[in-house]
Parts: C-alpha cells; structure tokens; sequence
C-alpha cells in the first residue's frame, strides 16, 4: 500500500483531491522566515486565508453601525454556524449551538446532565483524561457533595499496556450498573490518540439507563461522529483545534432531541429565551426548545467569524473525505517511523485520530532538535510527542519530509 521513496507521496498529492485546500491556510515560518511542517493542529490549527476578510468584515460594522449592527447584522450570527457544525457531529441542527469556551460549556451541560441520587452517583471516565476534564468532574462531584474516592471509576489501561481495551470500558458500566448516573469520555484519548468506539460505549450505557457524554475536542473536525444516530445525550468540543478556528474560539455544544423539552436543572440566560420574546425582556424564563436553549450570553462575533471560515472549507471537503485522507495519512506516517525508526515505539492504536504519538524515554533535548529542524508537533511529560498532520493543510510530503528528520535526529 505504501512505498518508502518521495516519488510515491509526490504521487499521492496529485491524486489527493483535498490537496487544493493546503493553499487555503497560512503556514508558519521559522525565526529565519525558512517554512515549518506544521504538524501540530491537535493543539492549534492553521488560520484560514479567509479570516482576515471575515473579522475585517465584522469591524467594519462595528465601526459604521455601532449598535445598529446588532439588529440588522448579529442577532441572528450563531445560527450561521449551526449546519455545518452539525455536519461535522453528525447531529440535527436543532441539536447543537456554538457558546462559551469548553470547559465551561462542560460544566453548563454537567449541572443539567449529571444528576446523582443516593443509589445512582458514580462518574466513570477514563484515567489519563485531559486535566481540565479532571478538574471539571472532581469540582462537579465536590459540587454535589460527593468525593473522588467514593463516586469516581477511572477506567485505565491494563498493567503494561498504553490504551484502555474497550472491554474494560464495557466491564466497567455492566459491573458497576446500579450505581453509575453517567459516563464521561474524551471521544478521543488526547495523549495516546486513541479513538474510543462511541457508538458501543452509549449503546452499552444507555441499556442501564446511564446518561452519556462526550469531549469531542480531538474528535470534531478529525473523524466522522453520528451522535444523534448513536443517541449520545451530550457532548461538547473546541474549535480551535482540527477546526482552525483561532486561539480561545468558542466552543460547540450537542445536545440530543431527547432532552429538547427540559423541565431539569440549568444555568439560565437570556440568550437561550424564547426569540419570539426575547427582547420584551420578560421576568421568566421561557426556553427554546432546542440546543439553544442552554446559551446564556449572546454570541462572541469576532470569536465566531474565523470559525465560519474554517467551517465554510469542511463543507467543501466533507468529513467523510477529510476522514479517508486522515486515516491514510496516519498511515502513511506509521509506514514510515517503523521503516526508518523500527525501535521507537508507538503507542496510538490503529483506532485512532489524525495523531500518532511516540514514546521516546529522555527524548526532551530530541524533540527540542526536531523543532530546529522545522518539524513543528508537540512534547508531552514524561516522555511523548504528539505528530497530528492534519488532512486539510498537511500533504503525504510534508509526512515523508517530517519523518527524513525525526531519522536524522532519533537514529
């Protein structure tokens, strides 16, 4: 399938029919103005040509209408990006909404999802999960009077191993049913890369009655998601990410057709009232009924205007090819690591994200040699780096470039 020579990633590009879309971002430049492989949009993506024109755009009615571009122009702008957003999830558009930033979009969707009584209380996430996911559980249980001892599983990889087994995931919901008010995974581990089959972990959970959800951050924009068809309850992800929609972006929130006539717990405001009536500004709270229901603030304009331009290319590429060149690239950069470099070891399974990590024991001053030579991935303590090219702006060269130098330095 794969071949070791440039000839073949050169081949690779001309048949690649997203190969075009490298030339609608901007690509960074060394301190020497010499261009970087960029393989780091896990952690930040790449800024769209078209930004610039689209926030000059949203300052320009700022500064000839002032107020008046409310009304006329942004009272209506989130709904731009409901579409293609549910595009990217696999949901209704009455589903999901753009507000806030993640993790306190994690915590709205917690005070209405996680609801425990004295015999239904347990979290179950995985171990390893991001830190601000961590946080946002410990704090949630904290909240409700519960501690991490007693209400938190923690479902980890077996002793010697890298990546949790989905098995252990399901062990874990069956043996501990009767107590289990919700489950909480990364849909995709940020350090491993490892994909977790979402659509078997809410169908296992939803078979006990548990509430199920999500952190999309390394998912949206990477794999196909069907959330509405798996009947995932709620999920919430980044956009600045796979989505290049700029730093501290807001964030995308997904939330099932199920739970559209809630009567339960939520943090109000007055961006989730009813359209009809909103601007009467009534005393009580009279929801929409659907994912909007759940915004508190009126939308960040400025915020939102990069991440239509990313969205507006994901509707030209559609995840479903984004996905089919992510998986071959990945490929493609595990051929190439095992051919060049058979003693690194790998740790990102084959159900994975655009991401493969590798494990280097004492490899700091290393990564620190592969971003002098223009490779630009990420480290992660103790001893990882993350290498994530990206479908939309990554090419199979610049995959076989980046692994000429992790040889040239790893060897």
């Amino acid at each position: 399938m794969f071949d070791i020579s440039r000839s073949f990633a050169d081949d690779e590009d001309d048949n690649d029919s997203l190969n075009y879309l490298k030339e609608k971002f901007h690509h960074p430049y060394d301190k020497n103005r010499k261009p970087v492989i960029y393989f780091c949009g896990n952690s930040l993506g790449l800024q769209p040509r078209s930004v610039t024109d689209n926030l000059d755009n949203e300052l320009k009615v700022w500064q000839e209408r002032g107020v008046l571009g409310q009304e006329s122009h942004w009272i209506n702008y989130h709904e731009k990006l409901t579409i293609p957003s549910a595009n990217i999830v696999g949901a209704k558009p009455s589903e999901v909404v753009v507000m806030n930033a993640l993790t306190i979009n994690i915590h709205l969707l917690f005070v209405s999802f996680y609801q425990p009584t004295n015999k239904k209380y347990k979290v179950i996430i995985e171990k390893g999960a991001f830190p601000s996911d961590q946080y946002a559980v410990d704090s949630q249980l904290h909240f409700h009077g519960l501690n991490k001892k007693d209400a938190l599983i923690e479902v980890e990889p077996q002793k010697g191993k890298n990546i949790i087994e989905e098995e252990d995931i399901l062990a874990a919901i069956k043996n501990n049913s009767s107590e289990v008010a919700l489950i909480y995974l990364g849909g995709i581990n940020y350090l491993t890369g490892q994909l977790f089959d979402m659509k078997s972990i809410t169908t296992a959970a939803k078979k006990y009655g548990i509430v199920v959800g999500f952190n999309l951050a390394h998912c949206a924009g990477n794999v196909e998601l069907f959330l509405h068809k798996w009947g995932v309850d709620f999920a919430s992800w980044c956009t600045y990410k796979y989505l290049c929609a700029g730093p501290g972006a807001p964030s995308g929130v997904f939330i099932h057709e199920n739970h559209h006539s809630w009567v339960g717990p939520r943090f109000n405001g007055w961006w989730g009232h009813n359209k009809e009536s909103r601007f009467k500004m009534p005393s009580k709270f009279d929801p929409i009924l659907s994912a909007e229901g759940w915004q508190i603030s009126n939308a960040p304009i400025l915020g939102m205007a990069p991440l239509i331009s990313s969205l507006e290319l994901y509707e030209l590429a559609t995840m479903e090819r984004v996905r089919k060149k992510g998986v071959k690239l990945t490929g493609y950069l595990e051929f190439l690591i095992k051919t060049y470099l058979p003693k690194i070891s790998i740790i990102t399974p084959i159900e994975r994200g655009s991401q493969i990590s590798i494990k280097i024991q004492n490899g700091r001053k290393a990564f620190q040699k592969i971003m002098e030579k223009g490779l630009i991935c990420d480290w992660r303590e103790p001893d990882i780096i993350r290498i994530s090219p990206h479908p939309m702006f990554n090419s199979f060269l610049d995959v076989y470039k980046a692994v000429i130098i992790l040889k040239d330095v790893l060897k």
